[in-house]
């Protein structure tokens, strides 16, 4: 059938309306989509080697197995030993507790809060037992209020979950079974043409590579950096605590830095000093030299970002999509970056090659990723290995 060029406006239009209607109509899942295409892609390449052995019921299995085994089995034994170290540091306040005069310490407390107050001009208060018994005992009824608000949206809440898993599944083995097909719909979509959906495929992937596998990597050895200097500096009590914070911390651009310096000052100022100066030191040539290191492998150069563009990339995430936000929010401004790029290399006529990061190495590129990778580590410039000759020239 033969379209005029009006009926193809027409169904340009009916096409953008289609997928408008669509993403509003998926608008609740489009997060859990977008989590499992992240899971599909990382682990396709492992599909695609038990696919080339066994039958697409087998493979997609193997696979889910693996991805859980990867992900949700670490995750779940770090929570669990913070929970763990969260009950021994309870029963170390216990204990304090039962060896503390609290009438005495509660006196002491008030006594000392009320000549601060009195120090502050302008500022008529005084904190009385009854005002200070008052005061707690809101403070309790809102608490309560607050528990009782949980397990009413925890009860609630079961359903979702178990909905929002079940859903997970499918999709995820949807997308790792059909990925192929998904990037070529993308391709025959896109109006811009194959070559520039090829551009979009591999920013989006080596950015979803660069924050998933090689940042979570560098904010995962950060963090125990982070955290074993703390510990050594005399802070014994939540060590796996602390791991969790400052792998967090680690995947924005500021890093762990933000907490462990001032409080490597905060202990030198209130008596270890040798400790607080070793943290801040530690942090300074250890914690921040495994980005410099890890990062050549990790990251590949087409999902470079500038760090003022990847800091508001974070942080935009993490406000619109909470914690997977840190790899979705470097993703969509990869895509945003990508589309400016795009535009500015058509508008002056210059190659689409350019806007890629690893079609337009140079030679000395090329060169260093010949050299061996314990070359890189060493001081000095290496020699880099010498170019392979191909059979053809041989």
């Amino acid at each position: 059938m033969n379209f005029t060029a009006s009926q193809k406006r027409v169904l340009v239009v009916v096409t953008l309306i289609a997928l408008g209607f669509g993403a509003y109509f998926l608008r609740h899942f489009l997060l859990l989509m977008a989590v499992a295409g992240v899971l599909a892609f990382l682990f396709g390449p492992l599909y695609r080697w038990l696919r080339a052995r066994f039958n697409v019921a087998v493979s997609a299995t193997l696979t889910l197995l693996a991805t859980i085994a990867t992900v949700a089995i670490p995750l779940a034994g770090v929570i669990s030993l913070a929970v763990l170290q969260i009950g021994e540091s309870m029963e170390s306040i216990g204990r304090w507790a039962q060896q503390t005069d609290f009438t005495k310490l509660a006196q002491r407390l008030l006594d000392s809060t009320n000549q601060i107050l009195a120090r502050i001009p302008f500022l008529d208060i005084r904190l009385t037992e009854g005002s200070v018994r008052e005061a707690a005992a809101k403070v309790g009824q809102n608490a309560g209020q607050l528990v009782l608000d949980f397990a009413r949206d925890s009860v609630g809440g079961i359903a979702g979950l178990v909905t929002a898993l079940v859903l997970f599944l499918y999709v995820f083995l949807a997308l790792l079974t059909n990925g192929g097909k998904v990037a070529d719909l993308f391709r025959d979509l896109n109006p811009l043409g194959r070559e520039v959906s090829d551009i979009y495929l591999d920013k989006v992937g080596a950015m979803v590579t660069a924050t998933v596998k090689g940042q979570f990597i560098i904010a995962v050895c950060q963090g125990v950096a982070g955290a074993v200097s703390i510990y050594i500096a005399g802070l014994h009590d939540g060590f796996f605590m602390f791991v969790i914070f400052l792998t967090a911390l680690s995947f924005i651009p500021l890093g762990s830095g933000i907490v462990v310096i001032p409080l490597g000052i905060g202990l030198a100022v209130f008596g270890n000093v040798a400790g607080g100066i070793f943290v801040v030191v530690f942090h300074i040539i250890v914690t921040t030299s495994i980005d410099n290191v890890l990062r050549p492998f990790l990251v590949p150069k087409s999902a470079h970002l500038h760090p003022a563009l990847m800091l508001l990339a974070v942080f935009a995430g993490l406000k619109m999509f909470g914690f997977w936000g840190i790899v979705l929010g470097p993703v969509l401004m990869i895509v945003i970056v990508t589309t400016i790029s795009v535009y500015l290399a058509v508008s002056q006529g210059k190659p689409l090659d350019s806007i890629t990061g690893t079609r337009g190495d140079t030679d000395d590129d090329a060169a260093a990723r010949r050299t061996p990778w314990w070359r890189r580590l060493l001081p000095g410039k290496p020699e880099p290995a010498p170019p392979a000759v191909s059979s053809a020239e041989s």
